[in-house]
């Protein structure tokens, strides 16, 4: 992958806004060991992960999203209207279409707003964040509100223990704003993909190469399918180099970064981004005990639980890095 060059020269744009929020339902590694062959221990053990979220039926991921952008609202003390751009990143979208984005902006009433998805599996809402950041950057628009959020367990197959054992629901939303703060706010992004390994982590079924039908559904294609042993080989390598990458090209050490807010896929892989950077496990954020995987929400409601819960101050450094399906990978650095 090219090595893309720093921002600068930009408009300056800052973090005005978070939220987020979880289902109510929680599923326990005790409730899993109900359901197929596993165990607390055996899921802990590769994981991290204690328990998921899980939505409701009659909730869609609309629906998650819609309650954490009101949240930031109301963290941002502003109104819908403010708001030009809506993006929400997403792998499990309401429908084919419209965009959940655009169900997003009813829910919310922004109706001075334009909406759209974007689809980079657990890497969406940095991708979604640089993509806000490029029209707030450039003058275009003034405000944007983006989403991460994913209900996981639409597409999870609880007859599969080594796929349901990793998945929930959530929503996590920042709104972001152009400012006079030179320096501050949003200030470096790397973004990278490889289509060479599309097949490692999918869901086959539902879209124009394998249509729903009769073979589908026996099949179980509506489903997350993965090839574990690869993607977390991958993950590792890939969560290590961007995290190290972005931390270099900004001239910053170990010490400089106030907190690494990274994708909650796999406690093992997290600790191996961490220790490349030479990072103290104080300095990590970690959630994947109380939500598990969370796709494109897991940053975003990182992000958002690290700004409402903590006193961040002037100059903190937050560090966001993910990986997903794809692959895609990619990490984003905040200056408070």
């Amino acid at each position: 992958m090219k090595n893309l060059p720093k921002l600068d020269k930009q408009i300056p744009v800052e973090i005005v806004g978070a939220g987020y929020y979880l289902p109510e339902r929680i599923l326990t590694n005790a409730d899993l060991e109900k359901m197929v062959d596993t165990d607390h221990n055996w899921i802990t053990e590769r994981t991290g992960i204690h328990e998921r979220r899980i939505a409701s039926p009659e909730m869609a991921t609309s629906d998650l999203a819609i309650l954490a952008a009101k949240s930031a609202l109301e963290n941002a003390k502003m109104e819908a209207e403010e708001i030009d751009l809506i993006i929400c990143g997403t792998i499990t979208p309401d429908m084919q279409y419209p965009s959940t984005a655009c169900f997003i902006q009813k829910g919310i009433g922004a109706r001075n707003a334009f909406a759209f998805d974007v689809s980079a599996a657990c890497t969406g809402f940095i991708y979604a964040l640089s993509t806000a950041y490029m029209y707030l950057s450039n003058d275009y628009i003034k405000t944007a509100l983006v989403i991460g959020a994913e209900k996981l367990s639409s597409v999870t197959d609880y007859e599969d223990r080594n796929t349901c054992v990793l998945f929930g629901d959530g929503a996590g939303a920042v709104i972001l704003k152009r400012t006079e703060n030179e320096g501050y706010g949003l200030i470096d992004f790397i973004l990278e993909s490889d289509g060479r390994n599309v097949g490692w982590l999918e869901v086959p079924g539902g879209g124009s190469r394998n249509p729903a039908s009769e073979e589908t559904i026996d099949q179980r294609m509506h489903f997350t399918k993965m090839k574990g042993r690869e993607v977390f080989k991958f993950a590792v390598t890939a969560m290590k180099r961007t995290t190290v990458r972005i931390a270099e090209r900004n001239n910053l050490a170990a010490e400089d970064i106030t907190w690494l807010i990274p994708h909650q896929a796999n406690k093992r892989i997290i600790d191996a981004a961490s220790q490349a950077l030479g990072l103290d496990q104080s300095k990590i954020h970690y959630n994947i005990q109380k939500y598990g995987n969370m796709s494109a929400a897991s940053t975003a409601v990182g992000l958002a639980e690290v700004i409402i819960n903590n006193d961040l101050k002037k100059d903190d450094y937050l560090l966001l890095v993910a990986f997903g399906a794809g692959m895609t990978w990619g990490s984003a650095l905040i200056k408070w």
